[in-house]
């Protein structure tokens, strides 16, 4: 690309790929996307964004194609990539200068600089960090911020780097420039601070930038002697004070996180620093929240810190350990414990007057903001209950006592009335709570619910819902802890009438409460219907999408447990459903607790989902294709109701066969979901083999070839299953459909898989097609003698001998008996290659027989247990799960599986009888010869009476 002439042709384009007009955009995109490959388009490109004359839009478009082309086209090895030449111009043309004028543009030269530094700094770049270091230093002010933006997002970006190699130059790196980037943020800090004192806005403004910048670029560890100095400043730079403290302490927690040992002569301060500020009055005033939670933060990793405590054994603990452990020790005394327990519970415990608030107001959003979530690093409430959590496990002797002190003052029913007593016992309780587990020796909690927490869930005033909604909480948090069986009627009682409550926070509480309870379902069956058809009054009224993904999820667990006992009670919510899918068709999330609800469901019902057809087919179809933009969100939970559908249906229909459809795209993804998209082809197998091989099977081994190609073993034996499954279920058009996939398995067996399972699964298969359709194994042993250049009867030698010597790779019972029911199926036989092979085919025979033959005690005879002669519904219990329609199918076809119809005693005794009766008694014994001595003898036990 000739750069004079270029300049003006990508300036234009560049100009036009601003329009919005479409019609102008869409060709200069297309343009600019053919000169991505041209060399000298990005030194066009560079020259655009590096004049600033030009327009704002063009210049930060010219900036965005270059940082992609990076990402495409700098490394070596990429397709189209930039020559050597075009590189080193480019690089030197990148710091010429750090003088640009608009923020956004300088931000995306910095990363772009970072991005080419990640790849070739020092190597191809030596000169890179001393020119950083060089602009840095310089008094011009623009210059010096836009080379600490660089500097910043290069160090960030080349210690993000994981191979040692890489990891060893940053450290060089890091060694050379750590002192610089230290003195440059302590200078820029002293001068923030005395423009705050001079009261020059505009310059601490400037200053606090590049003190940020500064601090970014290194790890410091010395800064928690300026804290209070800023917190206590009264300045409009207010919030971007609180971003540099919040960094500071950042900084602290990273080198916590990382350098635990180099830490230690920190702790003492960090902790005398962390509950100064949040524990006494010092920090009254001056903190704020997002500081309060890196704090906590602070002193909950040093607690929890394994690289402070010390082994069990004491004589192989590090010096290190012992010497933090003894730190920490010094500094949690009893009365710093005490006071950071009561505090913990009686200050940061309590609900604030936002959240009374929010609770009137807005009830759905108080209820779901409370569930939390994975929020304990960034939200005051959750992390102040996690440090409450790890410091009470490890100082649960001292903080117990402290407790059960504040449980006791506050027994009895509160006045509703004192506003500040019911906060505080909700925050106690809440305490109790979090520390069931710490406090299984302490309290007799089935005592206090009959004579305490009960009497508390029936004081029905309006204010009381507080310890109502926190009762139940609680009583959900102790259910796996500590609370007796025969309680949990009294339980259901208080559920279905709380179920009933005036407060909408308190219903959600005990629905919530309720998923936790259920674990003996004859006590519970009473209750079922009732409690079912408030959850669903529940779901019907709440109206965010959270709190309907909070209820579905309670519904979920209850149709779970009590499995085909729901099936009265269903039709309100199968009604509902539908129109509530209709409703949410902007949130995947509540889609996805749809989905999850359905699965449940299905399992409920069992064949009787099949009235759900018109509703549940088309959610699966849109879930399951991928070509649907809602599919990220909802395919694992649309392909398991897929599953679980296809393994309750009765019977195959059409709609339900035209789904399949979606497959072959599935397939082709390899995702994680690659096991369950097999068991729904296996699913259709059993369900209907006849039409559904007619219509896919041509496409699913396509896919199979495909993905056999590259694929893991594992991978590679669920697909090898789906065949073995089509042949047993259908072997003439399991072996005709999937005819392209047995000349590879054929080719394993002779050449001799060394992956054992994949190995096992070959001989499966080839098992079924020698037994069930000897016919087309005749023509598949003759396409491949054809193909190996070998006579059929060589080829059929060492088929045979590589199945004796690869019979121990097969684990299952039933693959071990079809492999000897498939090799005596060549028997009677004058072919003088299987008369050679014979030592071999009784050899599995007898290891089979030792795995299928009983004997009987009294009788002292021998019978194969794998015999199957009739279908029986199984008796279950409560607590067992039906069988599935797919179970049922499984079953069925069983009773005409050679494997559990045919006695394999009775078998090999027909079949040696018939091999003497082709050869005469002496050949016969000649051949029987060949076989071991004490084989023949265990042989000749098994077939005792026959």
């Amino acid at each position: 690309m000739d750069m004079d002439s270029a300049s003006s042709v990508v300036l234009q384009a560049l100009t036009q790929a601003t329009s919005q007009d479409t019609a102008v955009l869409k060709p200069a995109e297309e343009q600019l996307r053919q000169w991505e490959t041209q060399p000298g388009f990005y030194s066009v490109l560079l020259n655009i964004f590096n004049n600033h004359m030009l327009d704002v839009n063009v210049r930060w478009l010219a900036v965005l194609y270059f940082k992609n082309g990076i990402d495409r086209y700098w490394r070596r090895v990429a397709p189209h990539a930039l020559s050597e030449e075009e590189k080193t111009s480019l690089r030197a043309g990148l710091i010429t200068n750090f003088n640009e004028p608009v923020n956004q543009i300088a931000t995306q030269i910095a990363v772009l600089i970072a991005k080419v530094a990640r790849l070739d700094c020092p190597r191809q770049w030596p000169e890179l960090i001393p020119i950083l270091l060089e602009s840095v230093k310089g008094q011009d002010g623009l210059q010096q911020h836009r080379a600490l933006l660089t500097f910043y997002h290069v160090t960030k970006t080349l210690a993000s780097k994981r191979l040692a190699q890489d990891r060893r130059l940053f450290q060089d790196l890091a060694s050379g420039i750590y002192s610089f980037a230290c003195s440059l943020w302590s200078h820029h800090t002293d001068c923030f601070l005395q423009q705050i004192y001079a009261r020059d806005e505009a310059a601490a403004l400037s200053s606090l930038e590049r003190t940020l910048l500064s601090l970014k670029g290194t790890q410091h560890e010395c800064c928690m002697h300026i804290f209070s100095r800023q917190v206590g400043s009264d300045s409009t730079c207010r919030e971007k004070l609180e971003k540099t403290i919040i960094l500071y302490t950042k900084v602290l927690l990273d080198f916590l996180e990382y350098h635990p040992c180099a830490f230690i002569p920190l702790i003492q301060r960090s902790l005398e620093f962390a509950v100064t500020y949040v524990f006494t009055p010092a920090g009254e005033g001056v903190t704020f929240e997002r500081f309060i939670v890196q704090c906590m933060n602070l002193i909950k990793m040093i607690v929890k810190n394994d690289a402070y405590k010390p082994a069990k054994n004491i004589d192989d603990s590090k010096p290190e350990s012992l010497e933090a452990h003894k730190i920490k020790t010094a500094f949690f005394t009893h009365p710093t414990l005490t006071e950071i327990g009561r505090r913990l519970v009686s200050h940061y415990f309590l609900l604030t007057e936002e959240e009374l608030a929010m609770w009137e107001e807005d009830p759905e959003s108080f209820a779901v903001e409370e569930t939390g979530g994975d929020s304990w690093k960034y939200s005051l409430r959750p992390c102040t209950e996690v440090l409450f959590l790890d410091i009470f496990h490890n100082y649960s002797q001292t903080l117990t006592p402290v407790l059960l002190d504040m449980v006791q003052n506050l027994q009895g029913p509160t006045n509703v009335e004192d506003s500040v007593q019911l906060l505080m016992k909700d925050a106690v309780y809440n305490a109790v709570g979090l520390a069931a587990y710490e406090l299984f020796d302490n309290v007799d909690f089935d005592q206090w619910f009959k004579n305490q927490l009960l009497g508390e869930l029936q004081v029905s005033h309006h204010r009381y819902k507080l310890i109502r909604r926190r009762v139940i909480w609680l009583i959900g948090q102790w259910i796996s802890v500590k609370f007796k069986s025969d309680l949990r009627p009294l339980l259901y009682e208080v559920i279905l009438s709380l179920m009933q409550d005036p407060d909408l926070v308190v219903r959600i509480e005990t629905a919530t409460t309720l998923k936790l309870n259920i674990l003996l379902i004859e006590q519970f069956l009473p209750y079922l219907e009732s409690i079912f058809g408030l959850l669903f009054q529940l779901l019907q009224q709440v109206t965010e999408c959270d709190t309907k993904m909070q209820v579905l999820h309670v519904i979920s667990c209850v149709i779970e447990r009590v499995g085909i006992q729901i099936r009265p009670y269903v039709g309100c919510l199968v009604q509902y459903l539908p129109l509530l899918w209709k409703q949410s068709e902007e949130h995947n999330m509540l889609r996805c607790a749809i989905l999850t609800t359905l699965i449940q469901l299905v399992q409920g019902l069992g064949a009787e989902s099949k009235n759900l057809y018109p509703f549940l087919l088309p959610v699966i179809q849109l879930s399951t294709d991928v070509s649907q933009p809602p599919h990220v969100y909802l395919l694992e939970d649309g392909l398991e109701l897929w599953l679980v559908t296809l393994e309750n249906s009765p019977a195959i229909t059409p709609e339900l066969l035209r789904i399949f459809q979606n497959m072959s795209a599935l397939l082709e993804l390899s995702s994680e979901n690659l096991r369950t998209c097999f068991h729904i082809v296996n699913g259709y197998i059993y369900l209907s083999a006849t039409e559904f091989l007619q219509n896919y099977a041509e496409s699913l081994c396509r896919s199979f070839c495909d993905l056999l190609k590259d694929i893991t073993n594992e991978g590679r034996v669920q697909v090898l299953k789906v065949v073995e499954i089509a042949l047993k279920v259908s072997p003439m058009l399991g072996a005709h459909m999937f005819q392209p996939l047995l000349p590879a398995v054929f080719r394993g067996i002779v050449d001799g898989e060394r992956y054992p399972v994949v190995m096992s699964t070959y001989l499966g298969i080839m098992g079924r097609v020698l037994l069930q359709n000897f016919s087309f194994f005749s023509s598949l042993l003759s396409q491949m003698a054809s193909e190996c250049n070998q006579e059929m009867d060589q080829l059929l030698g060492n088929v045979i001998e590589m199945w004796v010597d690869r019979m121990d790779n097969i684990t299952q019972p039933e693959r071990r008996k079809l492999s000897s029911l498939a090799l005596l199926s060549l028997l009677p036989s004058d072919n003088s290659v299987i008369q050679d092979k014979f030592c071999g085919i009784v050899n599995i025979c007898v290891e089979a027989l030792h795995d299928v033959m009983t004997e009987d005690p009294e009788t002292g005879t021998f019978k194969d247990c794998m015999l199957m002669s009739h279908f029986e519904e199984p008796k279950l219990s409560d607590d067992e799960e039906p069988p599935t329609e797919q179970d049922k199918r499984k079953k069925l076809l069983a009773l005409e599986d050679p494997v559990h119809s045919v006695s394999l005693q009775q078998f090999v005794y027909e079949k040696l009888k018939a091999q003497q009766a082709l050869m005469g008694d002496q050949g016969f014994g000649a051949l029987m010869e060949t076989v071991d001595t004490e084989l023949v003898r265990q042989l000749q036990e098994f077939l005792q009476g026959l």
